[in-house]
C-alpha cells in the first residue's frame, strides 16, 4: 500500500508506474474521492469547532436564551452525525482503492509485458551434454520407482503425484541442505501455519488479485474472517510481526519460513501438464527479511538473498542463469523482481525456481509493520523475500542434469551425508 499523501505528490509517477506495470488502476478517480473526504472533513471538523462553542455557551445563559441555544445545538450535533455517517462508506471507497494501486516499479526494472521482456542479468556453469539418449524427470522417476502420478490422480485429480521411497528421501534432503545452508547464513527457521485469515493475504499483497489461485474453506471462518491455503509461507512469515512496532536495535530479521504451499494454478488448463513442474501442493523453504527504510539497505539484503538462492543451485551443481523481470510481469507488490532459473533439459530451456523480489514498505504500510528508528521516530518497515528451495520443481533439473546411462542419477556431494552417503541413486 501506498501513504495516500504521497500518492498525491506523486500522481503521475503512480499513474506512470501502473502503467508500466500493465496494471489498469485511475488514479484521478482516487484522489478526487480524497478531495471529497478531506472536503467533508473540514465541514465537519467546522461544525464540531461549532458545536463546541454552542456547549460552552448553554452554561452561561438562562431562560427563553439557553433554549435557543439548546435547540442550535442540537441542530448542529445532528449535521456533525451526519457527516460522519457519510464519510464511512467514503473511506471504506478510497481503503477498498489504496489497496489496488500498483508499487510503482524500480527505474532500472526493465520494461515489457510478460517473462519474455526479462532481461538475463547472469549465467552460471556449463549446460549438459549427453552421449546417450536422455530421459525426462518422469522417466527417471517411474524408472527409480520413485513416483505415482496415475494413482495421486485418482486421489486428488490433475497435477497431483506420489512420491515414493528414494523420492521422498531426495525431497526431503534437498529441503534439508536448503534450510541448513539459510540457517548457517544467520536466518531464523520457522514453521509456519499454512491456513490463514484474510488479513494476511491482503497484508502481503496477494489480495485483491491471486484469489483465483487461491483455495478457500468453503465454511470455517476465524474472528469473522475467511480462511484460506497460503501458496507460500511469504504470507505467515512476513506478516509475523504484523500490527507491532519494532525496535531499530533489533533489525534486520532474517527468517526462514518452512511450509508446504497450495496453488489452484488457474488459467493453466493444458500447460506443464506432464511431470512435477505445475502442481497444485508443494514444499518450500522461503526466505524473509524485514528491516529499516533505507533503499540502500534493501538493496544490499536484495543482492544476499539471491546469492542465498545461488549457493543452493551451486550446492545442487545446476547450470542456471538470473533474469531481471519486466515490469508486466512482476506483480502489484514487488518494486524490483529477479527469477533464478535452473537448466531443465527435458524443456530446452531455463526453468523458474527462484523468485526475489523487494517492496520497500508496501507490504509493511499493508501489514502496519513498524519500527522506532534511533530519532524516536516511528516508520514503516522494508520487506524483501526470495525461495531458498521448492520442490517437486527442483527435482526437475536435479535428475535431468545428473542422470546418467543407465537410468541412475549421480547425487551431488553437497546432498550425500542427509542421503546417507550415497553417491548413487538406482543403478
Amino acid at each position: 500500500m501506498l501513504d495516500m499523501a504521497w500518492i498525491r505528490e506523486h500522481a503521475d509517477e503512480v499513474a506512470r508506474g501502473a502503467a508500466r506495470k500493465r496494471i489498469p488502476f485511475d488514479v484521478g478517480a482516487l484522489l478526487e474521492l480524497d478531495a471529497e473526504h478531506r472536503k467533508l472533513i473540514r465541514v465537519r471538523e467546522d461544525a464540531k469547532a461549532e458545536q463546541n462553542a454552542l456547549g460552552k455557551q448553554v452554561s452561561s445563559v438562562t431562560g427563553e436564551a439557553r433554549e435557543t441555544v439548546l435547540a442550535k445545538l442540537k441542530t448542529v450535533k445532528e449535521r456533525v452525525q451526519k457527516r460522519t455517517e457519510a464519510l464511512k462508506p467514503l473511506k471504506a471507497k478510497i481503503d477498498e482503492l489504496l489497496l489496488e494501486v500498483p508499487n510503482p516499479p524500480d527505474e532500472d526494472a526493465p520494461d515489457g509485458d510478460s517473462e519474455e521482456d526479462s532481461v538475463e542479468v547472469k549465467r552460471h556453469g556449463e549446460l549438459p551434454t549427453f552421449d546417450f539418449e536422455m530421459r525426462d524427470h518422469l522417466e527417471l522417476l517411474h524408472g527409480l520407482d520413485m513416483i505415482d502420478v496415475e494413482r495421486a490422480g485418482r486421489l486428488a485429480g490433475s497435477r497431483s503425484y506420489i512420491l515414493m521411497g528414494d523420492g521422498v528421501l531426495l525431497e526431503q534432503a534437498v529441503i534439508r541442505l536448503g534450510l541448513d545452508l539459510i540457517r548457517r547464513r544467520g536466518y531464523v527457521p520457522l514453521s509456519v501455519p499454512v491456513i490463514v485469515k484474510e488479513w494476511a493475504l491482503r497484508g502481503t499483497a496477494y489480495f485483491p488479485g491471486a484469489e483465483e489461485q487461491t483455495y478457500k474453506f468453503a465454511n470455517p471462518t476465524v474472528d469473522d474472517e475467511d480462511m484460506w491455503l497460503a501458496g507460500t509461507s511469504e504470507v505467515s512469515v512476513t506478516a509475523f510481526h504484523a500490527g507491532e512496532i519494532l525496535d531499530h536495535a533489533d533489525l534486520p530479521l532474517k527468517y526462514a519460513g518452512l511450509s508446504p504451499c497450495f496453488r489452484r494454478e488457474a488459467g493453466t488448463y493444458g500447460k506443464d501438464t506432464r511431470g512435477i513442474y505445475r502442481v497444485h501442493q508443494f514444499n518450500k523453504v522461503e526466505q524473509v527479511i524485514i528491516d529499516v527504510a533505507d533503499d540502500a539497505k534493501s538493496l544490499a539484503h536484495h543482492a544476499e538473498i539471491v546469492a542465498n538462492a545461488e549457493a543452493l543451485l551451486q550446492a545442487l551443481e545446476l547450470p542456471y542463469r538470473i533474469t531481471a523481470t519486466a515490469t508486466g510481469d512482476i506483480g502489484r507488490a514487488a518494486t524490483f523482481k529477479y527469477d533464478l532459473e535452473a537448466w531443465m533439459p527435458s524443456r530446452e530451456a531455463y526453468g523458474e525456481t527462484h523468485t526475489a523480489s523487494r517492496f520497500r514498505d508496501f507490504q509493511a504500510r499493508r501489514l502496519n509493520l513498524r519500527y522506532r528508528a534511533a530519532d524516536g521516530k516511528v516508520r514503516h518497515c522494508h520487506t524483501l523475500n526470495n525461495t531458498v528451495v521448492a520442490t517437486p520443481r527442483v527435482l526437475i533439473p536435479l535428475l535431468e542434469v545428473h542422470q546418467q546411462p543407465d537410468g541412475s542419477v549421480r547425487v551431488p556431494e553437497a546432498l550425500r551425508p542427509y542421503l546417507d552417503g550415497r553417491d548413487l541413486l538406482g543403478g
